[in-house]
């Protein structure tokens, strides 16, 4: 018994006064809880390959690494539209220009560019004629293992949009971003929209109005609101740490079209951080900007967090975005 008495007083220490004081005080733990990209062995596949994107279904898909910072490079795949499967090469970059809707996805914390709800939606996207373009934030996979922070995946998404826009031409560019990514997009397409560079399109799936309010909901930090410490040891630093992703503030710098994706049965980021967040565009962005839609999905469809992508509706969603159509 006494065994059991002292197991459960160290257990009880080191949740509730050991880890809250690592968070608090140590700015690289924070940043690796915010990111989690050491989960990527805890979840499918657990060991990648990922020079061999055909490995994870993907037919017709280059992998290659960009680099976006001195010393810094991304691994990125490009997936071919599906009428362009039969003509693949390692030289895709031309086919960009040929009139294919390009998607530049920036996935969410954990797993990889590999992650199967993630794979799920580039087949979908593949099968509808899209271009792909997604890759992994430095610290991530097979990116360069380097400090992660807000700012740097913020110039990694935009490097490798740079890079799609050489060679884009007329093509239609939209921005995807989930979760985290949602956060990384938002303050990515404001700063693009800032010096008159922004992508054509928009669309946050499963987004939030910023960090802190996700770590004051979110299950893991459910047995520590009774004791009023979230702020306190979860959330006070995450500006000083650059982990902060305010994205009901940057919203207002989004000039073009946006569509947010929330399912309603989503047990991650309450569904009511993303009205915050939609709430807050509304009243921040110029008169002038391009239309805000918001788009819910019901529970029965049982999409949760990271599967949207299943929504039967969600092709002619997005078609009617690429078309404008009711924007």
């Amino acid at each position: 018994m006494h065994h059991l008495v002292l197991a459960a007083v160290v257990i009880i220490t080191i949740i509730y006064v050991v880890l809250p004081l690592i968070f608090r005080y140590s700015a690289a733990f924070q940043r690796q809880l915010v990111f989690l990209p050491y989960t990527i062995g805890l979840r499918w596949p657990i060991k990648v390959n990922y020079s061999q994107p055909k490995i994870h279904g993907l037919q017709g898909t280059r992998n290659f690494y960009l680099p976006t910072a001195p010393k810094v490079h991304v691994g990125v795949w490009h997936v071919l539209p599906r009428d362009l499967v039969d003509t693949f090469s390692e030289n895709t970059e031309t086919s960009l220009a040929n009139g294919n809707p390009i998607v530049l996805y920036l996935h969410g914390n954990s797993g990889s560019r590999a992650t199967g709800h993630r794979v799920e939606l580039y087949k979908l996207l593949q099968f509808h004629n899209y271009h792909v373009i997604a890759f992994d934030y430095r610290g991530f996979a097979d990116s360069s293992q380097v400090l992660m922070s807000e700012n740097g995946a913020t110039i990694d998404a935009i490097r490798v949009y740079e890079y799609i826009r050489l060679f884009s031409g007329k093509s239609t560019v939209i921005v995807w971003g989930h979760s985290l990514g949602s956060a990384v997009a938002i303050k990515m397409v404001a700063s693009l929209c800032a010096v008159k560079q922004s992508p054509d399109r928009l669309i946050l799936e499963s987004p939030f109005n910023n960090i802190r309010d996700v770590f004051r909901n979110h299950p893991l930090t459910l047995i520590y609101r009774p004791l009023s410490v979230v702020d306190r040891f979860f959330t006070e630093r995450l500006e000083t740490n650059n982990v902060a992703f305010d994205s009901d503030v940057h919203i207002a710098g989004v000039e073009c079209p946006t569509l947010i994706l929330h399912a309603r049965d989503d047990r991650i980021v309450p569904i009511f951080l993303t009205r915050k967040l939609y709430e807050a565009g509304l009243k921040s962005r110029p008169t002038n900007a391009a239309a805000l839609q918001f788009i819910e999905f019901p529970p029965d469809l049982h999409c949760g967090h990271e599967c949207i992508y299943s929504a039967p509706q969600l092709p002619s969603i997005i078609q009617q975005l690429v078309d404008l159509d009711g924007f």
